[in-house]
């Protein structure tokens, strides 16, 4: 028995193993080098169960089946738009601390699950492949692990009703393995990001003059992203590495981050501390540290693996922070640090579990209550320690992918608060359009990236109104049970609950389950293109009161019903919100 070879085009090419059951229906085979190591599934609490394997310091592989029965799609961290069911020769990853998890969920049309597993240990570089054997018609993946010292361990989930409870069961397990770093109140509350806004092109007055706004608005913390920093024009990062700010924008950057703050928000810089240009003063000194190019345009990354490059980063993100008063960072592109994954030089996972710790402790020492944004798509259980703002990757003005992309974060986010990409829309197109942004992003933290002194008064209406909402549902929307659904549907209908409130956003035209006899307070949100919301009453009904707004929170109705069992038809206008409440 080998591990798995290059040649090999689909599982059913590689050399037998002998399989044996696991759980529900799955089965394992594990193999080290030429044989079968020693290995032993124990049970944990809530019906989990933890596989242990000792390699006796060889690579893993871990080889796992199941026969097809009605699957409809496979979930992992670095899904992205593919979350179907393929075949074993296309599903294919990479993942490490920085760059997803180790992780997957396989689901029926029912939308119940499978399959669903996550490695115990989130720092090694593992590989995955998974999909449909077409010669032996089950569903197969395929771990494998370096070596390691001790055991590896692999959690298991029995099967659940959903996706979302399956991966609840795998995060609480993590938030009792993995402490993370405490989550301050201003992680938790509405961002405003100069990045869209104005990229680059961004000076101290202008600056100023959002925080004014945005404080005005109903946000609580602000990013000054990318071009605060000298050389920071123009979209390369031939510039980047000395990390002081640019004179000619910023005369005064300590002074300009006192008056920010001075408005009541949080103020954080952006930074990107492994990159590394050959225009920067430093580059010279630190070049040798370099070798390799990033895969962002004109810089290259300096190598985590080394002590003195942590030691260097470190002092230069402390002294960033120290120096001009600054509340936290957003750490951008982490993740390039896996240029050197596989080249032989020791773990990248493990290097930059050193640099962080070091880190968010010379932070902390400067900073008490620090901030610090980390980016998709590093922000897996492993890095819960590292960061507690927990952010989407980048999809300017698609409030699609800020849907699937926040609540695909938040099915293993663990510790800190989930967040959206900064919100862009047309500043001249129907108020719907700004409403549309905002509600699809409804069961993260909002971040917002549009020139606020520019807003037309419907647009500024509509974001003061959806953020007033957001605050007030706050509890449900970040804390509360959240229920998105399958995948592969790209959760079109979102339900959040917790202490009697249930909150539901609809993203397409369909019959809405609601329960006013069960709950105190429902809040139908309607993110579809239709005028209306067609619901389904489904235990004994209700005398309620409903409210109805429009996107940009006029009240368009207040009337009291009876919602008896059944289909009733509410008009709730597009990007509109309705209110009802159980007046027993």
């Amino acid at each position: 028995m080998t591990l798995q070879t290059h040649e090999a085009v689909t599982t059913a090419e590689l050399a037998p193993a002998p399989y044996r059951p696991l759980l529900d229906t799955v089965e394992i085979a594990v193999l080290a080098g030429e044989r079968e190591p020693r290995w032993h599934v124990s049970d944990l609490p809530d019906g989990l169960r933890v596989l242990h394997v000792d390699g006796d310091g060889e690579p893993v592989e871990i080889r796992l089946s199941l026969p097809l029965g009605d699957a409809a799609g496979y979930w992992h961290p670095k899904a992205g738009w593919q979350r179907t069911v393929v075949a074993d020769w296309e599903g294919r990853a990479t993942v490490s601390l920085v760059d997803g998890l180790a992780a997957g969920c396989l689901y029926d049309y029912q939308g119940a699950t499978l399959l669903t597993f996550g490695a115990a240990d989130p720092v090694p570089e593992v590989s995955l492949l998974w999909g449909v054997s077409e010669e032996n018609d089950t569903y197969v993946v395929h771990l494998h692990l370096p070596a390691s010292a001790g055991p590896q361990r692999l959690l298991f989930v029995p099967r659940r009703p959903s996706v979302a409870t399956a991966l609840g069961d795998l995060r609480r397990w993590y938030e009792a393995a993995m402490p993370s770093m405490p989550v301050p109140e201003a992680a938790r509350l509405p961002l405003y990001c100069t990045w869209y806004a104005f990229n680059q092109r961004i000076e101290a007055p202008t600056v100023e003059k959002q925080a004014v706004l945005a404080a005005d608005i109903g946000f609580g913390a602000m990013i000054l992203d990318d071009g605060w920093q000298r050389y920071g024009s123009g979209r390369g990062y031939a510039g980047v590495g000395d990390w002081i700010p640019d004179e000619a924008k910023f005369p005064d950057f300590t002074g300009h981050v006192a008056r920010v703050r001075e408005t009541g928000l949080s103020y954080l810089a952006w930074v990107a501390p492994l990159l590394l240009g050959p225009r920067a003063d430093c580059y010279r000194r630190w070049a040798p540290y370099a070798p390799r190019a990033s895969r962002v345009p004109g810089a290259y990354v300096l190598d985590p693996r080394r002590p003195e490059v942590r030691a260097h980063l470190v002092d230069t993100c402390v002294r960033l922070v120290r120096d001009h008063g600054l509340d936290g960072l957003k750490v951008d592109f982490l993740n390039e640090a896996m240029v050197y994954a596989g080249d032989g030089g020791g773990d990248v996972g493990e290097a930059l579990t050193l640099l962080l710790a070091e880190l968010r402790a010379g932070l902390e020492a400067v900073r008490p209550g620090l901030l610090l944004e980390l980016r998709q798509p590093y922000v897996g259980p492993g890095m819960v320690a590292y960061g507690n703002m927990l952010r989407s990757f980048d999809c300017p003005a698609d409030s699609v992918a800020n849907r699937v992309r926040t609540l695909d974060t938040r099915m293993l986010a663990v510790g800190g608060a989930v967040h959206s990409d900064p919100l862009l829309w047309d500043t001249d197109a129907p108020v719907e359009s700004a409403a549309r942004q905002l509600i699809g992003t409804l069961h993260s933290v909002p971040q917002v990236s549009v020139r606020l002194d520019t807003l037309p008064e419907d647009h500024v209406a509509a974001l003061r109104f959806w953020l007033a909402t957001w605050r007030l549902l706050r509890p449900q929307l970040l804390d509360g049970t959240v229920e998105p659904g399958r995948p592969d549907d790209l959760y079109t209908l979102v339900s959040s609950e917790r202490d009697g409130v249930y909150v539901t956003t609809v993203h397409t035209a369909r019959p809405v389950p609601l329960r006013p006899a069960s709950v105190s307070r429902t809040v139908l949100v309607n993110g579809t293109s239709e005028d209306r919301l067609v619901v389904e009453v489904v235990d004994s009904g209700a005398t309620v009161e409903i409210e109805v707004r429009g996107p940009d929170g006029r009240m368009i109705e207040h009337h009291r019903t009876e919602l008896t069992t059944g289909l009733h038809q509410l008009p709730v206008p597009r990007m509109g919100l309705g209110s009802i409440r159980n007046t027993a």
